[in-house]
């Protein structure tokens, strides 16, 4: 972009900017003659897509702010008008990052000002109760603002329609579209309030409906030590979990109470490194039976066991296998309806599904494909979201994900067992379902479509000494799945090294700079006693896997 054209943008946005904070921002750009970061900022618009918006707060149409988002809400409310909602409902809720309630407030003197209804939650919560309140009160949509386990410095605008489920193609281009179609600030009629604050009773039903994901009556005796990791989701899992029965888990203090700036973690993930630190110190504190822990807007959920004689005492349970344990207890409770996990997740559902006689579904990546599905009784992913109520919360829930862990960890107990030993029944049942993922970050999203065009050009033969029995490029689509940005390879068993199948899924994140390679291994488990033995060569297996499919990506 021209030199002078940059500073031409830069002063339009910087003339209807609504935020003294990002117009004394661009201005001290424009100041100092900073045309590298205001290119930055001014190289497009900051794209709407299936997951909204997400980016870094800061000034100009690339980042997070309030010009963006008054912006990307009258798109949403040109479009619920289209779709013959002229005076529909639309409820917002908003997390604690820095300028979420703004934003909030934002999205509701636009949709107001639309000749809409629009109702703010009453205070930073989690996503699940936006989702919840949503079909509770008959809404058309719904917006909570958040960027879930993203770092501080970045916020985001997730959109749902009247269903409950986000939203999907094509509503996500036909509300891109209207977005564009927004000449200026200045032609968004904004009204000065006229909208409501909720009061607890949302808040309160949510709750109610929360509790009786765990049986009433069955067993409560369990130790929890749990962290918000600086989120949203203390308080409201403290109070589900008294609701249903159980003693309130042990809170990690230091990151109990929400805090913008996560000031304990790098990245407010609990699948990062060093993020559950402190919540294993807690444990080796307190000898819990468990460790549950949400990302910020709660609605993921992790989960860690004891491990005696490893440096931290504990060990964080991969998301395919809480997925695993969830099915498992549910198929006992005889749960009915379809069970469904995404492409990128442990095939192991499937098994333990048509097991049980019930329906099974593979989707694309996010729970916004996975709320979709007919019949949906159970629907998880391996990055730690679960949906075990979709009647109440049709998108991954950390709350209720924690309570229905609670409940079979209680059961469990009760008889003298724990979650490793049912993983273990599991495996003998179904055969070892090893999984790992391997993740690369990067600052040049060029990088990322590198890889993958290498990968599509260059094409593996075979990884860890496994021939590829076949590879299927995910943008072509099929019967079965919409087009994606994937490679998907399955690899030929061995059975001379006691191998069944492997696979490997190629594809870049949808919210973080990352391309993510998601890598599974199939071991047939004849008795507990080879469990040793099998779960060494998943790790030797996975391992080459990795090495492998890295050299061929050239990551």
């Amino acid at each position: 972009m021209a030199h002078e054209d940059l500073k031409a943008r830069a002063a339009a946005w910087l003339a209807e900017d609504p935020d003294p904070d990002t117009r004394a921002e661009l201005e001290k750009l424009i100041e100092a003659g900073d045309t590298d970061a205001l290119a930055e900022r001014f190289a497009g618009m900051l794209q709407f897509g299936t997951a909204g918006l997400r980016g870094e707060l800061g000034a100009g149409p690339m980042r997070m702010n309030r010009g963006v988002v008054i912006r990307a809400a009258a798109g949403l409310a040109a479009y619920l008008k289209k779709q013959g909602h002229t005076d529909g409902l639309v409820v917002v809720g908003y997390d604690a990052r820095h300028k979420s309630i703004d934003f909030a407030r934002d999205t509701a003197a636009v949709m107001v000002g639309a000749g809409l209804r629009a109702a703010l939650l009453p205070r930073p919560l989690p996503t699940p109760v936006l989702a919840f309140a949503i079909r509770h009160l008959g809404a058309v949509a719904g917006v909570t603002v958040t960027a879930s386990h993203n770092p501080p410095q970045d916020n985001g605008y997730k959109v749902y329609l009247g269903d409950g489920s986000q939203i999907v193609p094509p509503a996500d281009a036909d509300i891109a579209a209207e977005i564009e179609a927004v000449a200026s600030l200045e032609s968004v009629p904004r009204a000065v309030g006229g909208w409501d604050i909720l009061g607890e009773d949302v808040v309160d039903a949510y709750l109610d409906r929360a509790a009786h994901v765990a049986t009433p009556g069955g067993p409560r005796d369990l130790r929890v030590v749990h962290t918000a990791l600086h989120g949203v989701g203390g308080v409201t899992l403290r109070e589900a979990f008294v609701r249903a029965g159980f003693a309130a888990p042990l809170p990690v203090d230091e990151q109990f109470a929400p805090d913008p700036d996560f000031p304990t973690v790098s990245f407010p993930n609990p699948e990062e490194p060093g993020a559950m630190d402190l919540a294993f110190a807690r444990a080796r504190a307190e000898g819990p039976d468990i460790i549950l822990a949400n990302d910020p807007d709660a609605d993921r959920c992790a989960v860690a066991v004891p491990a005696p004689g490893t440096d931290e005492g504990w060990r964080m349970l991969r998301g395919d296998e809480v997925g695993a344990l969830l099915a498992t207890h549910l198929v006992h409770k005889r749960a009915t309806g379809t069970f469904a996990t995404s492409i990128v997740s442990s095939s192991l559902l499937g098994r333990i599904a048509a097991a049980a006689g019930l329906p099974y579904e593979e989707t694309l990546t996010g729970f916004k494909w996975l709320s979709r599905v007919e019949g949906l009784r159970f629907g998880y992913e391996e990055a730690l979201g679960y949906c075990v109520d979709p009647e109440g919360v049709r998108d991954k829930d950390g709350i209720t994900a924690s309570l229905l862990v609670a409940e079979l960890a209680a059961e469990l107990k009760a008889s003298g067992r724990t979650l490793d030993d049912l993983l273990d029944d599991i495996a003998v049942e179904y055969g070892l379902h090893a999984t790992d993922q391997l993740s690369v970050r990067v600052e040049d999203l060029g990088l990322i479509a590198a890889a993958m065009e290498r990968l599509r050009a260059q094409p593996p033969s075979s990884l860890a000494g496994l021939p590829i029995a076949s590879a299927e490029d995910l943008t072509k689509g099929s019967a079965a799945l919409p087009p994606t940005d994937g490679l998907r390879y399955h690899l030929a068993g061995d059975p001379a090294r006691g191998i069944e199948a492997a696979r490997v899924i190629v594809r870049p994140s949808g919210t973080e700079p990352k391309l993510k390679c998601y890598l599974e291994v199939v071991i047939p488990v004849a008795s507990a006693d080879r469990l040793a033995a099998a779960r060494a060569l998943a790790s030797s297996t996975l391992a080459s896997l990795k090495a492998d499919l890295g050299s061929a990506a050239g990551i």
